[in-house]
């Protein structure tokens, strides 16, 4: 397991350092639109991602900049997106929210609360239907446990026991709520589960091992033709809900509580003490950090989309010129 928790600390150190190189340009408006950080959150990406064959499918929310990396997207191609720039994923239309890979089984970010949950059933029912040993894994926030697609999608999967597992990232709050506000269960997706004849099944998704080995556990269910799983990650994001939010809602003594939980540095710290040299870090830290300035510069020098890219991927031929 030593690989497997050295590409953990890989891959969480990646997101965080992009993210909060994301943040920066975004106050040097670089950034266009607004953006949503997963700051406090990577070792749920992470844990996952690890986790899954490059051949299964990610579901995310428009909190998807994490999943994204955490699949294998370029990293360049993905900042370049946020900027609106051309050599982006999606030739800079798509923005912060809408991140897509397809090649790497990033199937989309949805800016829609719950929106997507029961288009990744879809997918399972598609996968299973193919045959093809592919599981999807589903990615939403607290607040879309009380989004009617929420249920409908859990109950279909469960009925047809599709391969798909369903991830609620739950950091407390739908937007700036509190969701123990609004929903009158205590565990918003876990205290559910039983209504649609699954286990309830919540994890410290600041655990990056925690969240890996309960990863595998539930996709090879799926793999093995057990169905679906629920599985309610409690984390907290360190920021607000979006860039444009500075979180003031929060009470500083429970920030504090959770940034002395951050993932991150929890996990370095248990690797050292399981016997993982510091300069093995250091060395991964030196290269994303340097991934990281590459990826910036190349994504400042990509070129504006132009108007030859307006009217593609409109229509089914990619462009307007039939209709005219």
């Amino acid at each position: 397991m030593s690989d497997i928790r050295l590409d953990l600390y890989r891959t969480m150190t990646e997101i965080r350092l992009f993210e909060k190189r994301a943040y920066d340009l975004f106050l040097q408006n670089l950034v266009k639109g607004t953006s949503h950080l997963s700051l406090g959150q990577e070792a749920i990406a992470a844990g996952f991602a690890v986790a899954m064959r490059p051949e299964d499918y990610t579901f995310a929310t428009y909190r998807g900049h994490a999943h994204t990396l955490a699949r294998g997207a370029s990293m360049t191609a993905v900042m370049a997106e946020l900027l609106g720039r051309s050599n982006g994923l999606m030739a800079g239309r798509g923005g912060s929210m809408h991140l897509t890979d397809v090649e790497h089984g990033m199937m989309g970010s949805y800016a829609i609360v719950g929106a997507h949950l029961p288009i990744a059933t879809g997918a399972a029912w598609s996968a299973q239907y193919r045959m093809s040993g592919q599981v999807v894994v589903c990615f939403f926030g607290d607040g879309a446990t009380n989004i009617g697609a929420f249920h409908e999608a859990l109950n279909l999967a469960a009925v047809w026991r599709l391969p798909v597992v369903f991830v609620c990232e739950n950091n407390l709050y739908m937007e700036y709520t509190p969701i123990a506000n609004v929903t009158a269960v205590d565990r918003p997706a876990a205290d559910r589960a039983a209504a649609y004849g699954m286990d309830a099944i919540s994890i410290d998704g600041n655990d990056a091992d925690v969240v890996y080995i309960t990863a595998r556990t539930a996709l090879d269910r799926a793999r093995g033709g057990g169905g679906p799983s629920l599985i309610e990650t409690v984390t907290y994001r360190h920021g607000g809900h979006s860039r444009a939010d500075p979180g003031k809602y929060r009470p500083q003594s429970e920030v504090d509580e959770w940034l002395e939980r951050d993932p991150l540095p929890v996990y370095r710290a248990r690797l050292e003490a399981d016997g993982v040299l510091p300069d093995v870090l250091d060395a991964i830290d030196a290269r994303t950090r340097a991934a990281v300035e590459r990826a910036t510069e190349e994504a400042k020098a990509g070129p504006l989309p132009g108007e030859e890219l307006l009217l593609t991927d409109v229509w089914a031929d990619g462009g307007s010129s039939w209709r005219n």
